[in-house]
C-alpha cells in the first residue's frame, strides 16, 4: 500500500466537517489509508499570523457563511449553522487522541459524531460533558475518558500534534498532505481524487 495521507482538521471548522465525511472513502478507492490529526486553529493562527476566515461581518465573512451552506449541499451533507461559532475544541481533540490509542476506527467514528453534533445538531462541543456524551453513545467508558481528558500524556500528545502540524506547514482546516503535496480546503476533493488516481499532476 502507498504512503498514508495526513488529514489535519479542527473540530470547529465547517470545511473540516465536510472533508471528514469524504476523505476516507476517497482514499480507500485508491488503496490509501488516512492519518487523522485534530489540531487547534487558535494556536495555528497565532503561530502563523493568520486570522479566522469568517467573521460574519466583512464581505468575505458573509460570503463564506453562505459558502458553508452551498458546499454542504453540493456534497450532499446536512449542515445547520451552530449558534455559537467558533468554539474551543481541545476536549474533543484530546478525546480523539486517547481513543485513537485504543481503537483507530472508533476514534474516527467519534470524530464524525463530534462534527455532526456541532454542525448538524448545534451542540456545545467545547463542553467536556458533551464530548463524554458523544463518546459514551459509542460505547466508551465515560469515567475512563473523563480522566484521560485531564491526563498530562494526552495534553502533551495534542501539543505535539499541533507543533507537528505547524512544522508541516499547516495553516488552516482542512489541510490534507499526500506524498508531500498539500491540499487546503474541502473544495480540493476533486484534485485530491485525481492526484490519487494519476500519481500526481
Amino acid at each position: 500500500m502507498s504512503a498514508a495521507i495526513d488529514f489535519y482538521f479542527d473540530f470547529s471548522s465547517p470545511y473540516g466537517y465536510l472533508m471528514a465525511e469524504k476523505i476516507d472513502a476517497v482514499a480507500a478507492r485508491h488503496g490509501r489509508q488516512v492519518n487523522w490529526h485534530p489540531i487547534l486553529l487558535g494556536v495555528i493562527f497565532h503561530a502563523t499570523g493568520s486570522r479566522p476566515p469568517a467573521d460574519g461581518v466583512s464581505s468575505k465573512g458573509t460570503y463564506m457563511l453562505r459558502d458553508f451552506h452551498r458546499s454542504a449541499r453540493f456534497l450532499g451533507l446536512p449542515y445547520n449553522p451552530p449558534s455559537r461559532f467558533p468554539l474551543p475544541t481541545q476536549n474533543a481533540a484530546r478525546a480523539f487522541y486517547w481513543l485513537d490509542g485504543q481503537d483507530g476506527v472508533l476514534a474516527r467514528q467519534f470524530a464524525r459524531a463530534v462534527y455532526r453534533a456541532f454542525f448538524v445538531d448545534d451542540r456545545d462541543i467545547s463542553a467536556p460533558d458533551t464530548v463524554l456524551d458523544i463518546a459514551e453513545k459509542l460505547g466508551v467508558d465515560r469515567a475512563t475518558l473523563a480522566a484521560a481528558l485531564q491526563s498530562p500524556e494526552i495534553k502533551a500528545r495534542l501539543k505535539s500534534e499541533v507543533d507537528g502540524a505547524i512544522a508541516a506547514g499547516v495553516f488552516g482546516s482542512p489541510h490534507v498532505i499526500i506524498d508531500g503535496e498539500a491540499f487546503f480546503g474541502a473544495d480540493r476533493l476533486p484534485q485530491i481524487e485525481q492526484w490519487l488516481a494519476t500519481g500526481g499532476f
